[in-house]
């Protein structure tokens, strides 16, 4: 059985106020698991898929056009992680995350670059981990293959490999543990 997951404007604000970071996103799930990824970023003029066991790739203009293999980080230290989310606002006021505020104390560098362009910034090693609240399941269906094939892991604030809870931790993977206890942390 085969279902599809598809985000025609990833990043919709973005989108709007003319911002060119904004993409279409594409997952391919057979017999439950997800199997293939596909983030398009027409602005930008790149593209990142990878494929269940065929690992991660990129092709655009900014860097060449021939397909580049791509990898997550090897930072394994919290203070030399950069962190990534969409809205820290709506990740403090979803009461989902109380240690997320105390967690950007802790890490080299944070960003607000959500949506798409996040992922594909952890998948390519230019980010450690990834943080966002309030999503549906087009919107990790497609991050997740990518962050998995570029070895990266994906859960949930719960811990669980899913895509339709609303919660999303994308790590490097071995920082996922350490950045899920402190997003969970009471302080």
């Amino acid at each position: 059985r085969c279902r599809w997951y598809i985000d025609p404007i990833d990043g919709t604000h973005n989108f709007i106020r003319g911002v060119p970071l904004f993409g279409t996103l594409l997952a391919l799930e057979v017999d439950g698991e997800l199997q293939l990824g596909i983030v398009s970023a027409p602005a930008l003029r790149e593209r990142w898929y990878a494929r269940r066991g065929g690992g991660a790739w990129a092709v655009g203009a900014v860097r060449s056009e021939a397909p580049r293999a791509i990898h997550v980080s090897g930072i394994s230290a919290l203070a030399d992680a950069q962190v990534l989310y969409g809205s820290a606002h709506d990740i403090e006021t979803s009461a989902r995350a109380p240690g997320f505020r105390s967690l950007l104390g802790e890490v080299w560098r944070d960003r607000g670059f959500g949506d798409f362009w996040g992922y594909a910034l952890l998948a390519e090693g230019a980010a450690e981990a990834v943080i966002e609240v309030d999503l549906s399941a087009w919107d990790v269906a497609a991050p997740l293959v990518l962050v998995e094939e570029s070895g990266g892991r994906v859960t949930d604030f719960a811990g669980r490999r899913l895509i339709d809870s609303g919660t999303l931790l994308a790590t490097n993977g071995l920082l996922h543990d350490t950045i899920l206890a402190r997003v969970l942390a009471s302080d």
